[in-house]
């Protein structure tokens, strides 16, 4: 609910260190890990109701007891990114621990309506004390619990991306939901082994990485940049399929749907070389294959890139096989040549001009997350825009609607004067009178 407005009365923030000591080491991190393109934090949202069967428990003790029970299995991350030779980070296990909050606020988990992003009061529910700036010589991970009047709560995160990707933030939170609900150990134990993903002894680039050239032009301006989301539903994601006339994936036709859309609003030459990226996990391409509990960054940007022109201007299922081709195009050799070339170009930033690039994270299902009181109503990423370079990152979740319809909805984050124009074309194009379009400012 856009208009929402409630007030917070929030603790200072502490510090929780593992309950049990733990090793004091130094450990390696991968060139996917330390990339400049994941040196950035993810807030990540999960809003959960009243229990009765919580009744006389208080959330934010139960995961803040939880949390320091995990970090003993999952030390490195209580412990401190530091700078290491040739431009590199490292992990000092110091076990000082991870940034916890404990807050309440004057209002039910009915008034904030739809639950999507971008969330009302987002910074009342998440109090962003780590910036940018603070990649380094920082805790890794900041939590605020804050209790609901209705006795529901709202669960924030922010996750330093050098530590994990998606698929590892997941394993990680599913752990704290195990131990918060008395669980002795963890259904998947941890694994670092970051030393699987080291460059050849030779480095050598052999597969063109378009994903990370550096090209002439401008970025987007971040100035008063718009959040939203976006929902498709099953017959919108059939009605996307069929448009693009081939086999395809819903991933594939919506991002192909979404990206046509966005360089047309952008109003870009028709010259313009324009890309799209989208992360493709690699535990089971690379060789030798990552073990089962592999928290690390194991993940690829498939890259696709053609020009402003040809892409407005052709039917969507050219979109739709140029993405189709850079997914089947990952294989052990790219991986390689990817890990090799960070090794001698010293770890780039993806290319950020006329790109952007979709996470899609509905496989890894983070509203799943349960601490006791059942799953979230939402459990997801807070918002689209993060990032290093803002505005070029968003996110496809999955999302039931107030209507309790399954479906997927995708964060879209754009300057303010493009939204407007984006929600116009996008119910011209979906042939909605009311389109599934939700705006507020952060």
């Amino acid at each position: 609910m856009a208009g929402l407005k409630f007030k917070v009365t929030r603790q200072e923030a502490v510090l929780v260190p593992p309950c049990l000591p733990t090793p004091k080491d130094h450990l390696y991190l991968s060139n996917l890990d330390d990339q400049a393109g994941a040196r950035f934090h993810i807030p990540l949202a999960h809003f959960y109701p009243h229990s009765f069967l919580k009744e006389d428990q208080d959330p934010a003790k139960v995961i803040r007891e939880a949390l320091a029970k995990v970090l003993v299995h999952y030390y490195p991350l209580a412990g401190r990114l530091r700078e290491a030779a040739a431009g590199k980070l490292k992990v000092e296990c110091t076990g000082e621990g991870v940034l916890f909050v404990e807050a309440d606020a004057d209002v039910t988990l009915a008034e904030f309506g739809d639950l999507h992003p971008p969330f009302p009061c987002w910074n009342e529910l998440l109090h962003d004390i780590l910036t940018p700036q603070t990649v380094i010589n920082s805790p890794l991970l900041l939590f605020q619990v804050t209790r609901l009047k209705c006795k529901g709560f709202v669960f924030a995160l922010l996750l330093n991306h050098i530590m994990a990707d998606g698929i590892g933030v997941a394993q990680f939170l599913t752990a704290l939901g195990e131990i918060a609900m008395g669980a002795s150990g963890l259904s998947i134990p941890p694994i670092w082994k970051r030393e699987t993903l080291k460059p050849r002894s030779q480095p050598s680039i052999r597969l063109p990485l378009y994903e990370y050239e550096q090209v002439p032009g401008k970025i987007m301006s971040v100035d008063e940049l718009s959040h939203a989301s976006y929902f498709f539903g099953p017959k919108e994601i059939e009605s996307l399929k069929r448009e693009a006339g081939i086999k395809t994936s819903t991933f594939e036709a919506l991002s192909g749907f979404m990206w046509r859309l966005r360089t047309r609003v952008l109003n870009m030459a028709a010259e313009q070389e324009v890309r799209f990226m989208f992360p493709t996990d690699i535990r089971t391409i690379v060789n030798p294959s990552l073990p089962r509990g592999y928290y690390g960054n194991a993940f690829i940007l498939a890259c696709v890139k053609t020009t402003a022109g040809m892409l407005v201007s052709s039917p969507l299922s050219y979109a739709v096989e140029l993405i189709i081709r850079a997914r089947t195009s990952i294989n052990n050799e790219y991986v390689r040549s990817t890990i090799d070339m960070m090794e001698v170009r010293g770890h780039p930033h993806f290319t950020a001009v006329a790109s952007w690039l979709i996470s899609d994270l509905t496989k890894i299902r983070l509203r799943d997350v349960d601490f006791g009181w059942g799953k979230a109503v939402y459990g997801g990423t807070a918002m689209g825009g993060v990032g290093a370079i803002p505005g070029i990152i968003t996110f496809l979740v999955p999302y039931q609607n107030s209507h309790g319809v399954e479906g997927k909805l995708i964060h879209v984050c754009l300057p303010s004067h493009v939204m407007q124009k984006f929600q116009l074309e996008f119910a011209q194009t979906m042939e909605k009178e009311t389109p599934p379009f939700i705006r507020s400012p952060i």
